[in-house]
């Protein structure tokens, strides 16, 4: 018999030991699991031709997209735009519909022993401006599309590296063509975010 084991009663007082075919979850591990989906404002502009891409530093000094949980009572288009703005001081144009989505490991729980596979929907968004960010030491920084992928690969867990690269590739060709001439490219849902406005300021 097992500690994971279940030891039960049958109706003649006889005890059953069942195993379990599900993983238990403490209470408090299930809590961490809230915002195991997420969004990512993949921050962008053109400077002389070239595209570049706006990263910003984790908690753990890695590089990565702004990223976050979706908001209650926010579109996720506006959760994007708010933790772009929070964690890299982003005023711009993002896209109401994500272009990518990817998967991405966080630890929660007990002393970090519960690992989350955390859905990520990224928004692709065009830096019109940029002001200090709100969350300190995010050290938002301008890269090259072959300096980003460096960055992102740098200490990204290896299974999930293709995945963040993919996201470039993809955000590379849709930027290509949103700035082809007028002519060339079909109508973009994009949300301009009065960040005032959705903060309640």
């Amino acid at each position: 018999m097992s500690a994971r084991d279940v030891r039960i009663p049958d109706a003649l007082g006889r005890i059953r030991v069942i195993q379990p075919s599900t993983t238990f979850v403490r209470l408090a591990d299930l809590r961490k699991r809230r915002g195991s989906e997420q969004v990512a404002a993949v921050c962008y502009r053109v400077r002389n031709g070239e595209i570049e891409f706006l990263l910003v530093r984790t908690r753990g000094a890695r590089w990565t997209f702004p990223k976050g949980s979706v908001e209650a009572g926010l579109t996720p288009a506006q959760s994007a735009a708010l933790e772009a703005y929070e964690e890299a001081g982003v005023h711009g144009r993002m896209e109401e519909e994500a272009f990518a989505r990817y998967l991405r490991t966080r630890r929660a729980g007990r002393r970090d022993r519960l690992v989350i596979d955390v859905a990520v929907s990224a928004h692709l968004c065009e830096v019109l401006r940029l002001e200090p960010p709100r969350e300190a030491n995010r050290n938002p920084s301008w890269f090259s599309i072959d300096k980003a992928r460096r960055r992102l690969r740098e200490e990204c867990s290896p299974e999930h590296t293709d995945e963040l690269l993919r996201v470039v590739d993809r955000a590379v060709m849709r930027i290509q063509r949103l700035h082809q001439p007028a002519r060339a490219v079909g109508a973009r849902k994009v949300l301009f975010i009065d960040m005032k406005k959705l903060r309640g300021d």
